[in-house]
């Protein structure tokens, strides 16, 4: 008789998942390799076209806010000649495109300071708080995902299926403003447990870092719910059950890969969606990173340094993205003989 089981489940290298046979020879690879290069030089244009145009809709005019409401029309006119505002559109997207490829994102209109700069200050800090938040929402949301499914699926117990639906629903839609205004009430408030100021001391940055990751955390534990349950009601799980192995090989071996590898791709969109989040929360906790950098750059109208911040932080989510779908084809060869039939 043949076993249904796959033969990562008889105890095959690498684990249970139930991998596809490897792809021989390069040539899936090297399409799979020059449609997603493809994608990401078109995103590239888009992103660096969007952020050229997406500051002029900013309101307010930098040459203004630099020389005063009293200044002179002679004044101004020469602030925005010195600042290139007067070019014509076409003109300052040729000066922009330049400057990027020349490797430079030019200075800002307030301190003068080099865009590149200020990034090279602010963004180790950004980085820290959105890694430390994936941390957390990686190692709490992902037990807490599997063993709600594991103990349904054992219990088959009604309510607590529904409750934690109920309560990954409501914590998966909070902004991130609120869950900082409580974290600082019960935290730095009213139990004095942590300061509401963010910093880079270890201290200061718990609560921000709380703040971005819950709502992705509570969305994470819930989709890794669904997918080991979806694993947990294949048939080569039930053939594995009726052979009697223990519960912890059985999670381990046969349940554990095919989880990951169906929240690979969800790790790489959690990972960009806390970049965002940052933004919000680096203001509710006067973080120093480029979320504040940013909002006081729209403020003032400093076209250069909204335009570096979210061409950066565009460029890092294209980067996550890449990386996810070659970590994807590595681990899944199926992605990659997929290539084939399109």
């Amino acid at each position: 008789m043949t076993s249904i089981i796959p033969a990562s489940a008889h105890g095959a290298p690498g684990g249970g998942a139930a991998v596809a046979p490897r792809v021989r020879g390069g040539a899936p690879w090297s399409a799979f390799l020059l449609r997603r290069l493809g994608g990401v030089a078109v995103l590239v244009a888009v992103l660096v076209l969007m952020t050229f145009l997406i500051v002029r809709l900013v309101p307010g005019d930098p040459a203004r806010n630099l020389v005063g409401l009293t200044a002179s029309t002679e004044q101004l006119q020469a602030v925005r000649s010195q600042l290139g505002l007067e070019d014509s559109l076409g003109q300052q997207l040729v000066n922009y495109v330049g400057n990027l490829v020349s490797g430079g994102l030019g200075d800002s209109f307030v301190t003068s300071q080099p865009v590149s700069r200020l990034l090279g200050e602010r963004l180790p800090v950004t980085a820290e708080l959105a890694g430390l938040a994936l941390a957390i929402v990686i190692v709490v949301g992902f037990p807490a995902g599997m063993g709600m499914a594991a103990w349904q699926h054992k219990r088959r117990v009604r309510w607590g299926d529904s409750a934690f639906t109920t309560v990954t629903s409501l914590g998966g839609a909070m902004p991130e403003y609120v869950t900082g205004t409580v974290l600082i009430y019960l935290f730095a408030l009213k139990f004095d447990l942590l300061p509401a100021q963010g910093g880079a001391a270890p201290s200061e940055i718990i609560l921000p870092a709380l703040s971005v990751a819950f709502a992705p955390m509570a969305i994470f534990a819930r989709l890794v719910r669904n997918e080991t349950s979806a694993v947990l009601g294949k048939e080569y799980i039930t053939t594995a059950v009726s052979k009697r192995l223990p519960s912890w090989r059985l999670y381990l071996t046969h349940v554990l890969p095919n989880v990951v590898t169906s929240t690979l791709t969800l790790g790489g969109l959690l990972l960009v969606a806390l970049l965002g989040g940052t933004v919000i929360t680096e203001n509710v906790f006067n973080v120093p990173g480029i979320g504040t950098a940013v909002v006081n750059a729209i403020l003032q109208s400093d076209y250069p340094v909204i335009q570096g911040i979210i061409l950066v932080l565009g460029l890092l989510a294209i980067a996550i993205t890449f990386a996810v779908d070659i970590v994807l084809g590595l681990v899944d060869p199926r992605t990659v003989s997929a290539v084939r039939s399109q």
